[in-house]
């Protein structure tokens, strides 16, 4: 075979690749809810907010420990009140849940992003940071990471959170329930703006949250397998080696520690951990974190 027509199946090859990459919302994700609030353009999906309805999707698995990245253009210009939301979630009460909620502004105001950890139901571990750049004007890439040493949440691949494994201290640590993925967009001007005083303008709507290059890179947990057989499943053995479970992605490295430590001092507006009126003693997990 000439190295002309080797290349030329290799080229199809890649092609056959690309395609598989651009329709990937359809093989990982499914509308859950106002299913009219979405458009398709290409490899865009575009979900809106208007005085009806928000919308929203969720992935079609739940995985148990991995990578999820969706890269987002927020809504632009005056977002008051609406929520854009990527999370992953476990069901039931006692569910554990990783939140990005980026919270719309007025027109020049920059947007603020709000990280929270729930463990077995309980939350309130909310930090606010805002960004160093603009996220209505393109896409960012937005990612959560989490294996069983630490959740890591990424800004086009940035650390602006670690929420450590500190079971060892008898804190507990998500990674016994696999989760879901979902992102949303909703109405909550009673209090994502400026604690609920600026209300949404409706004359804005519809406001628009545009989404391409869904990725996920996890361990698929069926519904029809027992817990305990997909943990086993999930986690590293001899015979397996899954890469969220190396040792290089157990932590930070030096220059991923530096990064944070910039977010942490140039653009991070509320951390629960120092907010002492809501919390006269200093929250466990806050006095162990080195970050």
């Amino acid at each position: 075979m000439s190295k002309w027509v080797i290349l030329g199946v290799f080229i199809a090859f890649a092609l056959v690749i690309s395609c598989v990459n651009s329709s990937r919302f359809d093989e990982l994700y499914q509308p859950n809810w106002a299913l009219d609030h979405f458009t398709y353009e290409g490899e865009l999906i575009k979900m809106k907010l208007d005085k009806y309805s928000g919308a929203g999707f969720s992935s079609k698995s739940k995985y148990l420990f991995g990578k999820v990245t969706l890269q987002i253009k927020l809504v632009g210009g005056d977002s008051a009140g609406t929520v854009t939301a990527f999370y992953m979630s476990s069901d039931g009460p006692y569910h554990n849940e990783f939140d990005f909620e980026f919270l719309g502004n007025t027109t020049g105001e920059p947007y603020l992003v709000q990280t929270n950890v729930y463990v077995n139901g309980v939350g309130n571990r909310e930090q606010r940071l805002n960004l160093w750049f603009d996220p209505t004007k393109d896409f960012h890439s937005y990612s959560i990471l989490w294996n069983q040493r630490q959740v890591v949440f990424l800004v086009d691949e940035t650390p602006v959170r670690v929420h450590s494994n500190l079971e060892h201290k008898g804190i507990p640590y998500p990674k016994d329930q696999a989760m879901g993925v979902y992102s949303s967009i909703w109405n909550a001007d009673d209090w994502a703006t400026q604690g609920g005083r600026v209300k949404t303008d409706w004359s804005h709507a519809p406001f628009i949250a545009t989404y391409k290059g869904f990725e996920i890179k996890g361990c698929e947990c069926p519904d029809k397998v027992a817990a305990v057989d997909n943990m086993k499943r999930c986690s590293s053995g001899r015979d397996k080696r899954y890469w969220w479970d190396e040792p290089t992605v157990g932590e930070l490295s030096l220059h991923q520690s530096h990064q944070l430590l910039w977010v942490r001092a140039n653009h991070m507006v509320y951390d629960y951990c120092s907010d002492t009126a809501r919390f006269p003693t200093t929250p466990v997990e806050c006095q162990h974190h080195h970050h």
